[in-house]
């Protein structure tokens, strides 16, 4: 396993090398069948596999998701797995599927609800041949409900949970904040804990189940706080009028003199005054902090202040100390801060800058993920050799014309 490849993208990189040097990882020795799909169901896999578990990806035989219209190395949510392409509408495609699902500890799909059923690999049927298979499901509305089996994206689980109209400027449509909060948050990261919980509790019962992952239970999950504050009054100014939205003064982003941008979050009254004396403001000179009435004030002065200089001025006089201050950084930017360098944040593979494997972990560290291959490129045999398949499966497999 090679050292830290972050020093590839950053030369003065000091990181020790340990974070990444690691084959193993907290989950090696679990293994995982994802059937291919995009969004939050590639990232749940990756997630999985970053932390040491054996994936296999089994693709369709036709170029049917959005990573097929780019090459692969570019489809970075697909790294760290094994692949096996099958033409899932032949009988002996599902058995040979239903043979993997037999070894694994855990499924992933993301298919509209109904589907895994028809193709013959629904729950019941997996659970009969590995009664502790721990079956992830990844949809947007969720497995049951009225609206359980239209299309929908991203955008569109978020705007039914309250999370869309929460984002954006007073006075400005909602804000669609890429697919973090639908696809990624609510859905890859839950549908990973509620996997990981799920196979922990099937040690002790010897019984698998269903996890049900819908984007809108958790992306409605993720604002829980923001509920509670909503119940509380905390949160009755509408849109880009509350403490977290930008109706604040003090937890906004400000333009510089170059037309760049830093961000400031100086909530707490300590933190409030730490950045008022590093910038020279009296505080006397602005109303109470807490006064939403007379917020805007204090926004103009803050917006004529941050102008007198460039991004990285500011970012020399108060980066790394209580003002709650950081640069607001571009993806081409980020991968290049002394902070982001010095932890190793981002790696190369294959000539792509990407994040690691997070979190971290200090005795089972996670090692350096595998640049994701096209479709079928896997080494076909090895996989199967590895899951535990005879070579006369393997043969019977490639004689059918099962695998190449």
């Amino acid at each position: 396993m090679l050292a830290c490849d972050a020093r590839q993208v950053h030369p003065d990189c000091t990181v020790p090398p340990s974070h990444y040097t690691s084959p193993m990882g907290p989950l090696s020795g679990l293994k995982i069948v994802e059937f291919a799909g995009i969004g939050p169901g590639p990232m749940c896999a990756m997630l999985l596999a970053d932390m040491g578990a054996d994936v296999l990806r089994i693709d369709r035989t036709e170029a049917a998701d959005v990573g097929s219209r780019r090459p692969a190395k570019f489809d970075i949510l697909r790294r760290n797995r094994r692949t096996l392409k099958l033409d899932l509408k032949r009988p002996d495609a599902i058995a040979l599927a239903l043979d993997f699902v037999a070894k694994a500890d855990g499924l992933v799909e993301g298919f509209r609800p109904g589907v895994m059923e028809r193709l013959g690999l629904g729950p019941e049927i997996c659970f009969a041949r590995n009664p502790k298979l721990v079956f992830g499901r990844m949809t947007g509305w969720g497995q049951e409900g009225p609206m359980a089996h239209a299309a929908g994206h991203d955008l569109n689980y978020i705007a039914l949970t309250g999370v869309l109209d929460s984002i954006g400027r007073a006075g400005a449509p909602p804000t669609p904040p890429l697919n973090l909060v639908g696809d990624f948050g609510g859905g890859a990261l839950y549908l990973a804990m509620g996997m990981l919980a799920a196979m922990i509790e099937a040690r002790t019962s010897g019984q698998g189940q269903v996890v049900d992952a819908a984007m809108v239970d958790g992306a409605a999950s993720l604002m829980t706080a923001a509920y509670g504050m909503k119940a509380g009054g905390l949160m009755e100014g509408g849109r880009g009028g509350n403490m977290l939205d930008s109706g604040a003064y003090f937890y906004d982003v400000y333009e510089c003199s170059d037309g760049k941008y830093v961000s400031l979050a100086c909530i707490e009254p300590k933190f409030h005054a730490e950045f008022l004396t590093r910038v020279g403001i009296d505080p006397q000179s602005l109303p109470s902090q807490h006064d939403r009435a007379n917020w805007n004030v204090a926004r103009e002065k803050f917006t004529e202040i941050f102008r007198t200089r460039t991004r990285d001025e500011w970012t020399t006089l108060l980066e790394g100390t209580d003002a709650c201050f950081a640069p607001v950084m571009t993806m081409n930017e980020a991968p290049h801060h002394p902070h982001m360098a010095a932890r190793g944040t981002f790696i190369e593979l294959d000539g792509i800058t990407q994040p690691g494997p997070a979190p971290r972990f200090s005795r089972t560290p996670a090692g350096i993920p595998t640049a994701p291959d096209a479709p079928g490129q896997d080494n076909v045999e090895k996989n199967m050799a590895d899951w535990g398949f005879a070579a006369a499966a393997v043969e019977t497999a490639k004689a059918a014309g099962l695998i190449a």
